[in-house]
């Protein structure tokens, strides 16, 4: 029968550790057992956040040129049932990115109920007439060019530390010359936190 590597510390374990210890410590075995408790919780964390972006991200990420069409954008949000469209140039760099709330500003539409997922918001947007305000008909005129991105190297703890510092939901992962190699969202850290806490659920002993 092969055995874990790792020991569950127990209370004795402390005991033992303590006697070695030629000092007078005021602490209490209590007191040791949630310290360890504590820092497993920890180790266990960072051991999560230690992940690299190519192992977590999306690699097949549908992209647009900003001179495609407004509504063939939105068509490729409605089909793919995506959020964002990262916008490349001829040489397919990454150059902008556009969102699911851009195209709704753009094309007039109202805010969507909250009831109501944005799929079925744009796909209402395809039945009935809507009025374009202004003259921004492509995607160039609508994009953000500033776009935040991460490499594939980079560690899943600085992703999670760009997204709070910068409020954003998604990262464009780009190679060195800026093409688009994937893409990280809010949903793919939140389901692999839940694979996680899942596989240790099944793993832990009964």
């Amino acid at each position: 029968m092969k055995h874990s590597n790792v020991t569950r510390l127990l209370p004795e374990d402390f005991v033992n550790a303590l006697k070695e210890i030629d000092t007078y410590m005021d602490i209490s075995i209590d007191d040791l057992v949630n310290v360890n408790e504590r820092a497993n919780k920890y180790a266990q964390q960072r051991l999560r956040e230690s992940h690299l972006v190519k192992e977590i991200m999306s690699r097949s990420v549908k992209t647009v040129q900003p001179d495609c069409s407004l509504a063939d954008a939105a068509h490729l949000l409605v089909t793919h049932r995506i959020s964002s469209v990262p916008v490349v140039n001829d040489q397919k760099q990454l150059i902008g990115l556009i969102t699911e709330a851009d195209f709704l500003r753009a094309l007039g539409v109202p805010t969507h109920h909250p009831t109501n997922s944005v799929w079925h918001t744009l796909e209402n947007m395809f039945s009935h007439p809507v009025e374009i305000t202004g003259s921004n008909d492509c995607v160039g005129d609508l994009m953000v060019t500033d776009v935040i991105t991460a490499t594939a190297e980079q560690s899943l703890h600085e992703v999670l530390e760009m997204m709070k510092k910068n409020k954003i939901k998604r990262i464009v992962v780009c190679d060195e010359s800026r093409h688009v190699v994937g893409m990280i969202t809010r949903s793919d850290l939140v389901r692999i936190f839940f694979d996680k806490i899942k596989k240790e659920s099944t793993n832990s002993p009964t």
